[in-house]
């Protein structure tokens, strides 16, 4: 019987144990209980969060609220219907305290994430991903007139600023959450669009720093799907003023893709813009950074394939000038790429067009290839772009030949007389080579 008591105390004792508040962290381990008690025990034993840096947290009792989290979002997902109002303050507060913390401001520009894809990882990972999974099942199951009661403009700041994660999982939650509740608050929507834009044109202008830029175009890119047509001024005017100037800043290739995805979209909406698109790009093409222009070739396709014919003509000359330059390109990327932009059928419709403004330029080009370029393999696809150029209108093509063998010609002479002329004024000054010198030694 004592050994029996002594067991029988000793289980109380545990049992009571998994009832009592940790001194250290706070942690309250809750007993297991079922509906709203459980969830508020568990959003109790998950107010505080830690750091994942400092050695005096303990592992076991991280783990310990991983596994709180767990079954607090376990919880949330089985509910029929939507949380009531006393539970749904609490667990957004959690969430708030969980989230909105102190970021690290290293992120860069000019350095591709890929290069080092651990190093950007936040140890915090093993609960974030579990709080972003409860905001967002809150997001979906919430009535939206609910919902409004608890998330403000402060808390739609704040979670913008989160995009600034160098860790691209949490990102790519946060662009989840951010884009339902964009769908969902519908009278917001203005100023969640404001508050985007002012973050993409503080990189554009000031810092420069895009860890975020990414995801918040992929939010655009499907926001602009969902325009109706005709497009609304403000709309034409984010077009203008923030997707075009994000071509400038050296970072670009980190969010080329996306960016050129929301560009496109905006052609079969109103075609008019190609050409506004087209000159943009023309206007801020990158003049020393090589990986730069490969990307801004092939957006031209993609905008040319989708541009009306009636703008053909008028941006046929400035769109194959800058085509022309890139194939005389001394980076044979660049040039390849330009080269095989004859492959493209509606770039040479778009040529078709106004042939007697564009041959002169584009023969020029490619007789300077033939002759000066370095590469064998640029040189033979030139070739191939000649002869095809050649058939498509032959007359044209040995006349625009014809005029740049007489330019180049005439240029010669007019070397010739500026030397001679030097020359001349050199025997003119026969004072300079007759004063004496005098020679100085140390």
């Amino acid at each position: 019987m004592g050994s029996n008591g002594t067991l029988t105390s000793l289980h109380q004792n545990l049992f009571e144990q998994d009832n009592v508040v940790f001194p250290n962290n706070g942690i309250l381990m809750p007993s297991p209980t079922s509906g709203n008690e459980e969830i508020l025990s568990l959003i109790s034993s998950c107010n505080f969060v830690f750091t994942f840096t400092d050695p005096s947290e303990s592992p076991s009792r991280q783990d310990l609220k991983r596994l709180h989290l767990t079954r607090l979002l376990t919880l949330v997902r089985s509910s029929k219907k939507a949380l009531p109002e006393k539970l749904l303050s609490p667990l957004l507060s959690v969430v708030s305290l969980n989230l909105f913390r102190p970021l690290p401001n290293s992120c860069a520009s000019d350095l591709p994430e890929e290069d080092d894809p651990l190093s950007a990882f936040s140890p915090a990972w093993s609960h974030l991903q579990i709080v972003y999974d409860i905001l967002l099942r809150l997001v979906i199951t919430t009535e939206t007139d609910v919902l409004r009661n608890h998330i403000d403009h402060s808390f739609l700041l704040k979670l913008l600023t989160l995009f600034q994660s160098e860790d691209r999982r949490e990102r790519e939650s946060l662009k989840n959450v951010y884009h339902k509740l964009y769908t969902k608050f519908a009278s917001e929507r203005s100023f969640m669009s404001k508050s985007m834009n002012d973050v993409l044109l503080n990189y554009v202008f000031e810092t420069q720093k895009n860890c975020e830029i990414a995801e918040l175009l992929e939010i655009w890119g499907t926001i602009i799907n969902a325009f109706t047509v005709p497009l609304k001024e403000e709309h034409k005017l984010f077009l203008m003023r923030v997707l075009i100037p994000l071509h400038k800043p050296k970072g670009v290739h980190m969010h080329h893709r996306q960016l050129a995805y929301c560009m496109v979209r905006f052609v079969p909406k109103e075609p008019m813009l190609g050409g506004v698109m087209v000159g943009g790009l023309l206007k801020l093409w990158p003049v020393t950074n090589c990986q730069e222009e490969l990307l801004l070739i092939g957006e031209l396709k993609d905008l040319v394939e989708n541009l009306e014919v009636d703008q053909h003509r008028k941006l046929a000359l400035p769109l194959c000038t800058q085509v022309i330059k890139c194939i005389n390109s001394w980076n044979s990327q660049v040039a390849e790429r330009a080269l095989y932009a004859w492959n493209n059928e509606q770039f040479v419709k778009m040529v078709s067009t106004a042939m007697a403004e564009v041959f002169p330029v584009i023969v020029e080009g490619m007789e300077r290839n033939l002759k000066w370029h370095w590469s064998r393999n640029v040189r033979q696809l030139t070739e191939s772009v000649k002869v095809m150029l050649d058939d498509m209108d032959p007359v044209l093509y040995s006349r625009s030949l014809q005029d740049l063998k007489a330019r180049e010609l005439a240029a010669r002479q007019e070397d010739i007389k500026r030397w001679e002329k030097i020359e001349l004024l050199a025997t003119q000054n026969q004072f300079i080579s007759s004063r004496p010198c005098i020679c100085v030694s140390n």
